[in-house]
């Protein structure tokens, strides 16, 4: 059990963490739409109470560098496990590095598959993903990786189906990616391998949904990828080409779907590259949650989400196993982390009932991500979901602050718990648009929610700690990588950026409770693993060995 603290009885009320997802500390006013809203409630926050700044991306939250973005599922496990643990990028860029995926069973069965195919036929190696180096979701370099082995293993036929980023990389930038890879596939097809990119689409309009919220982007995946169903090209790149001029304006990550196809003297396309009985497919994805969706579509006798039409007996893997409460999926490639010993585990084990609630885009990270990437509730957490609107969050950038707000004051006047915490996904969810004066809006929404939530706290006694999971509003302008400077279109407009930061998030105390006897402390190094160990001491609990050290001050 965790010791009690011999100098702090900790506070009497209850200790609530609230996440603003996606609200970093800017480096530049320019394109910084923190600095750019209206917030008072933060600035009030800032100027009057003890904060200080946390690390939340590279290898302060389990990524391969510090040159990588950190994103909601790192952060959470962080915050939520008191732990840095090696991430997915990190786990299978090691696990191609030292060669252990391609010894490992799910390989050896997925290239087997795919060699024997069925009926005297053989198969072919579908690998879907999100097709970028941006590192949060995959990296390029994997599949890439996986490309070349599946040759050398002796498989024939290989066939990708992309879908395009425009978020976790520029916003535009998909040929980057596409021309490159497409050469790269027509230079290694040879002595009777081929490879090729049979379809794609963008990540927010096929396949990528997550959290139940819109499956009717899964199900356009389905249909693109396994039916062959949707406008053909004769290339990834020609594809990206066209329904930019069909589609002006739209950014990668909302391009329609689109299907490669091999065209005949009258212009009839035939899909190189529908996914067929016998066939073999990897989700090379290694980030969970917009993962899960897809899976079950391949894997679950059972599914009712959408009318598959047709389904493929294949050997399905994914890049890691998604969910391990449900075995999503069976069979994957590299393992993922074993966290255990989270901060919720062991507040459920000292008697102390919890409460987590955002909207459902983020509901997964205050529950699976941050109980270590577990499904079920411990002993004695209720978990509150807002459904969210299905629809574009520039449209809407307030999202469902206000309910989950209401969510957080009715939990807080029940008297119930000890322990709470919340995720604004605003920041983030808008920041992605790349829509400057929607993100605006979306902090402005927050600093609404703070200043109902906060006067709640005071009244059951309670502390706040208001962190975030990493940045991604604070920088909606591209930075020169000379300069580190926002950069610039041909026509002097600023170039939009839609991903996630490499800045510091901030770590406010809010306490009107203990007299200023209260604070924060600056350690080298400080990121958001040393959350868990600071909500213990104001609960007045010593941590866990295992958490990274708190950061609080008691005077």
């Amino acid at each position: 059990m965790l010791q009690k603290l011999p100098a702090f009885a900790g506070v009497k009320g209850p200790v609530v963490v609230i996440v603003m997802d996606g609200y970093g500390i800017p480096r530049h006013d320019v394109g910084s739409a923190i600095d750019a809203a209206r917030k008072p409630t933060l600035d009030r926050l800032f100027a009057e109470y003890p904060n200080i700044t946390l690390r939340a991306h590279g290898t302060a939250v389990g990524m391969p560098s510090d040159e990588d973005m950190g994103n909601s599922e790192v952060g959470h496990n962080a915050i939520g496990a008191g732990q840095v643990y090696s991430q997915g990028a990190a786990l299978v860029a090691n696990a191609i590095a030292s060669g252990a995926i391609w010894e490992g069973k799910a390989w050896q069965e997925v290239v087997a598959a795919a060699r024997a195919g069925t009926a005297g036929k053989a198969g072919v190696l579908h690998f879907i993903g999100l097709f970028s180096d941006g590192n949060v979701h995959s990296h390029i370099d994997h599949l890439r990786a996986m490309v070349v082995q599946a040759k050398a293993d002796g498989v024939r036929t290989v066939r990708i189906h992309a879908l395009l980023d425009g978020r976790d990389v520029p916003e535009t930038s998909a040929l980057d990616y596409v021309e490159p890879f497409e050469a790269f596939l027509a230079g290694i097809s040879s002595d009777g391998f081929d490879a090729r990119i049979a379809s794609g689409g963008g990540r927010q309009y096929i396949t990528m949904d997550r959290y139940d919220a819109n499956w009717p982007m899964v199900e356009r995946g389905w249909r693109t990828h396994v039916l062959g169903e949707g406008p053909k090209f004769a290339s990834a790149a020609e594809a990206v080409k066209a329904l930019r001029d069909k589609h002006p304006g739209t950014i990668d990550q909302d391009l329609p779907e689109f299907v490669i196809a091999e065209f005949d003297g009258d212009g009839c396309g035939q899909p190189i590259g529908t996914i067929e009985d016998g066939d073999a497919v990897v989700l090379f994805n290694f980030r969970g949650d917009r993962a899960i969706e897809i899976t079950r579509a391949f894997v679950e006798n059972d599914f009712d989400a959408f009318d598959r039409v047709r389904v493929p007996k294949v050997t399905y893997a994914g890049m890691l196993q998604y969910d391990g409460d449900l075995q999503l999926p069976k069979r994957f490639l590299v393992a993922p982390p074993a966290i255990t010993d989270t901060s919720s585990e062991w507040f459920s084990k000292m008697g102390l009932a919890q409460f987590a609630c955002s909207e459902t885009q983020k509901f997964g990270h205050v529950t699976y991500f941050w109980n270590g990437n577990r499904s079920g509730r411990f002993d004695g957490e209720t978990w509150e979901e807002v459904p969210s609107d299905v629809v574009p969050f520039e449209q809407r950038p307030w999202m469902k602050a206000a309910e989950i707000t209401d969510a957080m004051i009715a939990a807080l006047q029940s008297g119930k718990y000890a322990v709470m915490r919340c995720n604004y996904a605003n920041g983030d969810m808008v920041g992605h648009t790349g829509n400057f004066r929607a993100a605006t809006m979306s902090i402005e929404a927050v600093d609404l929610a703070l200043a109902r939530l906060l006067p709640a706290i005071d009244a059951a006694g309670g502390v706040a700690l208001i962190t975030a999971d990493h940045g991604n509003a604070d920088e909606m302008f591209e930075l020169d990588k000379k300069t580190k400077e926002p950069a610039r279109n041909a026509d002097g407009s600023y170039k939009a950026k839609t991903a996630h930061t490499l800045n510091p998030v901030p770590l406010i105390l809010y306490d009107n409770v203990s007299g200023g006897r209260l604070g924060l402390k600056q350690a080298d190094g400080a990121g958001l693993s040393n959350i868990a160990a600071t909500v213990a001491n104001l609960l007045g609990l010593d941590k866990h060995p295992k958490w990274d050290d708190s950061l609080l001050v008691v005077k």
